[in-house]
């Protein structure tokens, strides 16, 4: 028996994109659907984030159509969609010296900073505090956002995103400025996400391959705004697709669940490499 497709979670239809009468994204369609895990791959201004704002409802198309959680684009109540919605933003900045706690539940305000005199139902600071303990911040739960490494942030972020059950969780780059350590913990903090949660739906911005959780069902790769390949992973992720994307001959291996990029450009053997020449006396 064939099984029942998913339902769509995004849908964009030959969306296009102008800013300051330039073009950003060309014809770009996709379908992501329930429970997927979706990576946009692309260099440098390929059009990654802004693709990712149509997804969070943050940006309008100049044309093409795009549906979020089964709304249209132009013809909902964008605040009311918005709240259905976790985004995971590295560059997050609150201008006060919020602890863990406080900065997680902004994300039930919606908010940077603490709105005031508002303070949350014990329901609200209670999913918080189970949150925080999930991401492994329980010890860290009264610290000064200032004080925290940036793995630590990339971890609360991730929990200010959830502390309203949103069904689609978008994250912008959020292994930025991390060292390889920071990086595996926020990593396995997504993929036990995705096993705890099968409903979730979640799109994840990277410029590098070695950033994709294992979780990563499928990705999208994009370059000068238009749409490379798409699809199941392992289909639109190859040395071909990624070569394509970058403009630049890459190796692509996968290997445990994880992938890995490097150039494949020939490396000249060692009796190809001229002789060293003898220091001077």
């Amino acid at each position: 028996m064939t099984e029942a497709p998913r339902p769509e979670v995004l849908s964009v239809q030959h969306a296009s994109l102008r800013r300051d009468g330039t073009r950003i994204l060309h014809d770009v369609s996709v379908v992501v659907r329930r429970g997927e895990h979706w990576a946009l791959l692309g260099p440098n201004g390929a059009g990654k984030s802004t693709l990712l704002g149509l997804c969070g409802a943050l940006i309008h198309p100049t044309t093409g159509v795009v549906h979020v959680l089964g709304e249209r684009l132009g013809r909902v109540e964008l605040q009311r969609l918005r709240q259905r919605i976790g985004h995971v933003n590295p560059r997050h900045a609150p201008r006060s010296a919020l602890t863990v706690r406080e900065v997680v539940l902004t994300g039930v305000t919606g908010t940077v900073e603490t709105p005031p005199r508002w303070k949350p139902s014990p329901e609200e600071a209670d999913r918080a505090d189970d949150l925080i303990d999930r991401v492994g911040l329980s010890g860290v739960r009264e610290q000064a956002w200032p004080t925290l490494s940036q793995g630590e942030r990339g971890r609360a972020l991730i929990a200010r995103a959830l502390v309203c059950d949103p069904e689609l969780l978008l994250l912008d780059e959020p292994s930025t400025g991390l060292d390889v350590a920071a990086r595996e913990q926020l990593l396995d903090t997504i993929d036990h996400l995705a096993a705890a949660r099968p409903a979730l739906t979640s799109v994840l911005v990277t410029h590098h391959l070695e950033e994709l959780p294992v979780s990563t069902t499928h990705a999208l790769l994009l370059a000068a705004g238009r749409v490379v390949a798409a699809g199941p992973i392992h289909t639109a992720v190859t040395t071909a697709t990624v070569s394509a994307a970058f403009g630049h001959p890459i190796d692509v291996s996968y290997q445990d669940g994880r992938w890995s990029a490097r150039s494949a450009r020939r490396r000249p053997a060692l009796a190809d490499l001229p002789a060293t020449a003898p220091h001077s006396r």
